[in-house]
C-alpha cells in the first residue's frame, strides 16, 4: 500500500520549484546584463585609448542621440571616464544581486532538505 502523500511537503516542493524558476531567471537576465555593460565598457576602453593618442585641440565630437556636437578634448575625455564609472558601479551592483540570489536559492534548497529530512525522522519514529 502507497504512503499517504504529505501535504505540506508537496506544497513546500511546489513552492521551492517555482522560486527556482523564477531565481533562475532572474540570474540569467543579471548575467546578459552583466555582459551588455561588460561589452559598453570594453567600447569605452577602446575609444579611451584612441582618444589619448590625439595631439591636444584637435576638433573630436561627442554623440547626442542621433547627433554629433563638437565637444573639448579635455570634456569628451572626462565623460568616458564617468560613463566608465556609471558602468563598473552598476556592473558591481547586478553582481552583488546575483549573488544574494543565489544565496537565497541555495538557502530554500537546504531548508526543504531539512523539511524532508525531519519528516523521514518522524515517519521512522513512528514506525518504531
Amino acid at each position: 500500500m502507497a504512503k499517504p502523500v504529505d501535504l505540506e511537503l508537496k506544497k513546500a516542493f511546489f513552492e521551492l520549484q517555482v522560486k527556482m524558476v523564477e531565481t533562475s531567471k532572474k540570474i540569467k537576465d543579471i548575467d546578459t546584463q552583466i555582459s551588455v555593460l561588460k561589452r559598453y565598457m570594453q567600447h569605452v576602453d577602446i575609444t579611451q585609448h584612441e582618444i589619448s593618442t590625439l595631439p591636444p585641440g584637435t576638433k573630436t565630437y561627442e554623440s547626442v542621440g542621433r547627433m554629433f556636437l563638437l565637444t573639448d578634448l579635455d570634456e569628451v575625455k572626462s565623460n568616458l571616464k564617468n560613463r566608465e564609472s556609471q558602468l563598473t558601479s552598476r556592473t558591481k551592483e547586478l553582481e552583488g544581486t546575483k549573488h544574494y540570489l543565489e544565496k537565497n536559492l541555495k538557502e530554500s534548497e537546504d531548508n526543504i532538505r531539512e523539511m524532508v529530512q525531519q519528516r523521514k525522522e518522524q515517519s521512522d519514529t513512528k514506525a518504531n
